[in-house]
């Protein structure tokens, strides 16, 4: 492929390029942490609220939970997509993700500081255009930094619970070439679709790799982790400069 055609990108964007990222803080005044996460013209709208109290289960260990619901609003998408009170019931994708960013969060949080209390991050996707459980992944983390701030400023903490940031971007192989963010467009003709999860110290949480019309080799596999590495490394900053400003 000649370096015009790997150009062939909305917004003239080149294939290790991410899309365009905003990350808006305390977009509602009344959660104890607010991001508007917005990667080209996707967005998701994150909030963290703070309970005292875990699950039953956890009752009495002197550790804490953290947990995320993720929704998509109908007119997220470019026709109306019944909301899932409608159908009665929750669907396979929308558990499949939310436990995904569930997981992503805890695996950078101390249960023990955290003390019992459970931590909700609600993801409602007002715009999805590809890569919105990546978003919500990205924007959930700084809501969760910013509520568990204002916990240590109260007082109500000795220190944050949270060790490290975590961030995650999706990759894949598109027309036989690695990009990096893949908007809905790209996502939807892809021989292979990836979303990287990854911490600041770059531990991996979750690898999801999938070959939708193609095989992909081992090369091609550490090509995607990569790209993915870089595109998370700014995504990281962006989360640190937000939090700075907040």
């Amino acid at each position: 492929m000649s370096e015009k055609e790997e150009l062939f990108r909305s917004g003239g964007r080149a294939a290790s390029q991410a899309r365009v990222l905003r990350l808006t803080p305390g977009f509602v005044a009344t959660a104890e942490g607010s991001v508007l996460i917005e990667v080209g013209h996707t967005r998701v709208l994150c909030n963290a609220t703070v309970e005292n109290g875990v699950p039953g289960w956890m009752r009495n260990s002197g550790r804490g939970w953290v947990t995320a619901e993720y929704g998509m609003l109908p007119r997220a998408t470019l026709t109306r997509t019944a909301r899932e009170s409608e159908r009665g019931k929750i669907g396979g994708r929308t558990h499949e993700i939310q436990r995904l960013i569930g997981r992503s969060l805890r695996s950078v949080v101390d249960m023990k500081l955290l003390g019992e209390r459970t931590i909700i991050l609600d993801c409602d996707v007002l715009q999805a255009d590809g890569g919105t459980r990546t978003a919500a992944i990205t924007g959930a983390c700084t809501a969760l930094a910013l509520a568990l701030g204002k916990l240590v400023e109260a007082g109500s903490l000795k220190e944050s619970p949270l060790k490290q940031m975590v961030a995650a971007t999706s990759v894949g192989i598109v027309d036989g070439r690695v990009l990096l963010d893949l908007a809905y467009e790209e996502d939807s003709r892809a021989e292979v679709d990836m979303n990287v999860v990854m911490t600041a110290d770059g531990g991996l949480v979750e690898t999801q790799a999938t070959a939708e019309r193609e095989t992909y080799t081992r090369a091609q596999l550490n090509e995607m982790l990569d790209v993915a590495g870089l595109g998370i490394q700014e995504l990281l900053k962006a989360q640190r400069e937000c939090l700075a400003k907040a």
